[in-house]
């Protein structure tokens, strides 16, 4: 195949691609199965319109090698190690059970035992790729399911490995098997170890000289080079690709450069991903469902249920809430792409051929292609997680019930502040509350942080927010604020909802990452509702203000201006119908702001008659304030000094000059007369 025929085939691709996924996105539906339809349309089994799909495939692998590359950075080994329950206790326990079960089933419908065991090891694998997108598109990355989620996901990506050692054993037992494993798997294990080794020592060092050149390109090359290289490098120990680039990644995410590196591989990352999503498409043989479209149909069902009882059972296991497990049942539903991997290694040792090949194909595309619309569901499938719940005395561990570790044990506190969530916001709101004497307590679903915290006298506790009996435990009668302070909506949502009718009278503050949950925050019962959005913007314009020597009362007066008004000035754009008005709409058409007169203002010595401010700009100097004395209607003989504050009336424009007038520089023309 000649170059223009790649180029003609990408272009192919892109077009239709751009074509199905924008239809998708008018009917709002989910981008990921938009790039797998996009596949079978172009594929051998569609419309046939590319004629080679092998290079489809490779530049489709670079995009799961640079997908796992920024998982890695974004990971870091610090939070690998703060979920080693889910990998020690409830990924272990999702795989094993597919196996069994699937083996158990296989053998009731009469397929050989190694065969049986082999479609366990396929069916228990997931997409890390259908997922981690889905979960960063919803901004549940950080919360619980999306941690569990996560966690079991790494921990299949690892058992992979043993898994296709496992497959040519399978196809021919022999005598010496333990060995004929544990050689090859303690092999894999030391040259990984001395390459991370190695990496770990040069990656800093040769980014630092690059660093030192100050030139993008190197900057982006290697980081390119050090993705492949250890990726290509583990592969060649028998690990897959995208485990090397999961590890690339960890290696930099421990350095001062991840933030860089990560900004420049996500272009790249975008571009090639999309292709895996179409590349699986392709695979897809429509031709399947219409032969078999019982036994299709019949399989999808069983898997689906089997990878969301197992999922869901797993991390129940790991005492997460029931709500959390139910999302990450759902989320570990589908059939993953590693499972396409290991199939290639069946077929070629005779453990998979011909339809059940075809047939297999066909149950995890359209496992794949229907996981995004299942995660879009989930949370209203999780608002009846509380029928689950009345089910909780036995439920493993008794999830949430377990607020405090001994029996009896009763909290002896009053007018106290609840934590829910104890993050980076909780942590930092306790440490500020522990420092000004105020009494608080916490609540978080992280058993590991709970213990280690607890040892040190915090009062942090475990338990699940959204359970009535676990914040009459936290005393939330006697309690004067509840802060939330988590990353999972519903829970934020169901937790205000859970407080108000416990306490109506306790103070509600919530924070969360998006604006338009703002609305039904409010309205569930929520009395301040933090968007990190809208926040950031705040911040931003304060620093800016104050740039321009704008006074302390002023920048604040704004801020506060933005929240009291739900944020209403900066989402003019958005909302046209919430008009900015003053102090609740008293007066629609003037402001009032305060004003301090700096020793560098163009006003500081001036009379109020000499800065003309009413002639030159239609402003009225209602108050001054000077050493703490306030003279309302001051004299226009009155000289304005450093330190003084003067309280101007006007409309928004009528007070941005005469601001100009007072803080910045002289705007208006020294006759006094209004600018035409």
């Amino acid at each position: 195949m000649n170059d223009n025929d790649v180029l003609s085939n990408l272009l192919l691709i892109y077009t239709v691609s751009i074509a199905v996924v924008f239809l998708f996105h008018q009917f709002r539906l989910p981008s990921i199965a938009g790039f797998l339809v996009a596949g079978t349309f172009i594929g051998p089994h569609g419309f046939n319109l590319i004629s080679d799909i092998g290079t489809v495939q490779v530049l489709a692998e670079i995009g799961i090698v640079l997908l796992l590359f920024t998982i890695g950075i974004e990971f870091s080994l610090s939070h690998l190690a703060s979920l080693k329950r889910l990998l020690l206790v409830a990924a272990p326990i999702q795989v094993g059970g597919v196996i069994v079960l699937v083996w158990l089933g296989g053998l009731l419908a009469g397929v050989p035992g190694p065969q049986a065991v082999f479609w366990g090891f396929l069916l228990s694998l997931s997409s890390t790729a259908i997922v981690l997108k889905a979960l960063a598109a919803s901004g549940d990355t950080d919360a619980p399911h999306g941690r569990a989620t996560i966690g079991i996901l790494i921990f299949q990506d690892l058992a992979v490995v043993l898994m296709i050692l496992l497959t040519p054993i399978l196809a021919s037992p022999s005598e010496d098997t333990l060995s004929s494993i544990l050689l090859p798997v303690g092999k894999s294990i030391v040259i990984v170890g001395c390459i991370v080794a190695a990496a770990w020592y040069a990656a800093p060092k040769v980014l630092e000289y690059i660093v030192r050149s100050r030139s993008r390109e190197l900057f982006l090359l290697t980081i390119i080079i050090i993705c492949l290289g250890i990726a290509w490098l583990t592969s060649m120990s028998g690990l897959s690709l995208a485990l090397g680039a999961f590890i690339a990644g960890l290696v930099i995410s421990e350095s001062e450069y991840s933030h860089q590196a990560i900004a420049e591989v996500l272009p790249f990352r975008d571009s090639f991903n999309s292709l895996f999503f179409i590349s699986i498409g392709i695979l897809m043989d429509w031709r399947i469902l219409l032969q078999y479209p019982g036994v299709v149909t019949g399989l999808l069902l069983v898997v689906l249920l089997l990878k969301f009882v197992s999922g869901a059972g797993a991390v129940l296991a790991a005492s997460v809430p029931p709500r959390a497990a139910i999302l990450t049942g759902v989320a570990l539903a589908q059939v993953g792409e590693f499972s396409f991997v290991l199939a290639q290694v069946g077929q070629e040792h005779g453990l998979m051929s011909g339809t059940p090949y075809q047939i297999f194909l066909s149950v995890s595309v359209c496992s794949m292609i229907i996981t995004p619309f299942l995660m879009q569901l989930a949370p209203h499938l999780a608002r009846h997680v509380e029928a689950i719940q009345r089910l909780r005395h036995w439920l493993p561990g008794q999830t949430t019930a377990h607020v405090l570790k001994a029996e009896g044990r009763h909290l002896h506190i009053k007018d106290h502040v609840i934590i829910v969530g104890y993050g980076l916001n909780g942590r930092n709101l306790a440490r500020v509350l522990g420092e000004t004497e105020v009494p608080y307590i916490a609540l978080d679903l992280d058993g590991d942080t709970v213990r280690r915290e607890a040892q040190h006298g915090l009062p942090l506790y475990y338990g699940d927010a959204t359970n009535p009996h676990v914040l009459r435990h936290m005393k939330i009668d006697d309690a004067r604020v509840l802060v939330i302070a988590i990353s999972d909506p519903f829970m934020a949502r169901r937790t205000v909802q859970v407080a108000r009718s416990l306490n109506p009278k306790i103070h509600i503050v919530v924070r969360t990452r998006y604006l338009r949950e703002l609305e039904e925050l409010h309205q569930l019962g929520a009395d301040d509702v933090v968007p990190e959005e809208f926040e950031t913007s705040i911040e931003i314009f304060a620093l800016v203000l104050r740039t321009y020597n704008m006074p302390q009362e002023f920048v604040m007066r704004k801020a506060e201006q933005v929240r009291r008004e739900g944020y209403a000035l900066l989402r003019r754009s958005e909302l046209p119908e919430l008009a900015h008005h003053l102090r609740g709409g008293t007066l629609s058409d003037v402001e009032v702001e305060t004003c301090r007169i700096e020793e560098d203002s163009p006003a500081a010595g001036k009379t109020i008659d000499q800065l003309a401010l009413r002639p030159r700009t239609g402003t009225s100097i209602i108050a001054w304030t000077r050493s703490g004395i306030t003279e309302s209607n001051p004299s226009v003989k009155t000289t304005l000094l450093p330190g003084d504050i003067i309280v101007l009336l006007g409309t928004r424009d009528q007070i941005r000059r005469a601001m100009g007038l007072i803080l910045l520089r002289e705007t208006e023309p020294p006759s006094g007369r209004s600018p035409s």
